[in-house]
């Protein structure tokens, strides 16, 4: 059974399950977890470790339309490094900053396998679900995509200082509240573009068709593709980007894009859920990252 497939038989129990975060009243809370195996390649600094693991969990409260309040984290490891160990809370506390929130501490465990189970929290008074798109509207993304396999290849190339820059993204909380009055369906792209265009099909009841000229691809992508075919599975295949992915009604496009500091690029509309999900009118596979080792 894979990851999508335990989250449809725990819906089963949990109604709720399945979106970037829960909603208690107007709290939103969302918990992650992360492995050296899968999640922190060789090179990878604690700092960076610690950044980015608190920052997918911020993610998932910006993909709420959330304003993130704070974050801890669960810190598991074969043995404990002082250095390392302060390192990780700094870049921890560090992304938090970023965002507006605190970092206020977690647990200490001893594991075989480096990992990281964060949980961060904020607050929204009309959360965003990713389960309200409707036929033509936009279907739109914040930044750039491709940014994590660029960093990926970096660090398989030996280049791990600018793997770890990389790899240490800002997550759009203040662009998801920004947007939340306005979209109607948001999530955050951890799966990789393709897929997370499909959880958003699949949560909504709609299907999609996305223009591939039209995708932003960011520049440290470029760097490393090797071809066009190449670019494309790095911006739309690999995940991790922690970009907005969200739909908007098309007269609110402009609105919205004005009242980011971010770029909001649109580039496909949202269709009836027959024509399913589509790229310039191909079948999209449904591919990206998964959580496994192998």
């Amino acid at each position: 059974m894979d990851e999508r497939a335990a989250l449809r038989l725990l819906s089963e129990r949990l109604p709720a399950a399945g979106d970037d975060a829960a909603i208690v009243d107007d709290l939103a809370i969302t918990t992650d977890m992360l492995h050296e195996r899968t999640d922190f390649p060789d090179g990878t600094t604690p700092y960076t470790a610690g950044w980015r693991a608190v920052g997918a969990s911020l993610s998932d409260v910006a993909a709420m339309g959330a304003r993130a309040q704070g974050a801890v984290a669960a810190y598991g490891a074969p043995a404990f490094d002082g250095e390392d160990l302060l390192a990780f809370v700094d870049g921890a506390t560090d992304v938090c900053a970023a965002v507006g929130a605190e970092y206020v501490g977690g647990d200490l465990d001893n594991h075989d396998e480096f990992t990281v189970a964060t949980t961060a929290f904020g607050r929204v008074d009309d959360p965003v679900y990713r389960s309200d798109a409707h036929p033509d509207e936009a279907i739109c993304v914040t930044g750039a995509l491709g940014r994590t396999a660029a960093a990926l290849r970096q660090f398989e190339a030996g280049d791990t200082e600018r793997g770890n820059d990389l790899f240490r993204f800002t997550p759009r909380v203040a662009a998801g509240v920004a947007l939340a009055d306005d979209a109607t369906a948001m999530m955050d792209v951890s799966d990789g573009l393709a897929r997370s265009l499909h959880q958003l099909a699949e949560a909504s009841g709609v299907g999609v068709d996305i223009a591939w000229g039209d995708i932003p691809v960011a520049a440290a992508a470029d760097d490393v593709a090797r071809d066009a075919a190449d670019r494309r599975e790095l911006a739309a295949f690999v995940g991790e980007d922690f970009e907005l992915l969200l739909t908007l009604p098309a007269d609110r496009v402009a609105p919205a894009s004005r009242a980011l500091s971010v770029p909001l690029s649109v580039f496909g509309e949202v269709r009836e859920a027959a024509d399913g999900v589509t790229a310039d009118g191909d079948p999209l596979a449904d591919r990206g990252f998964t959580h496994s080792a192998e």
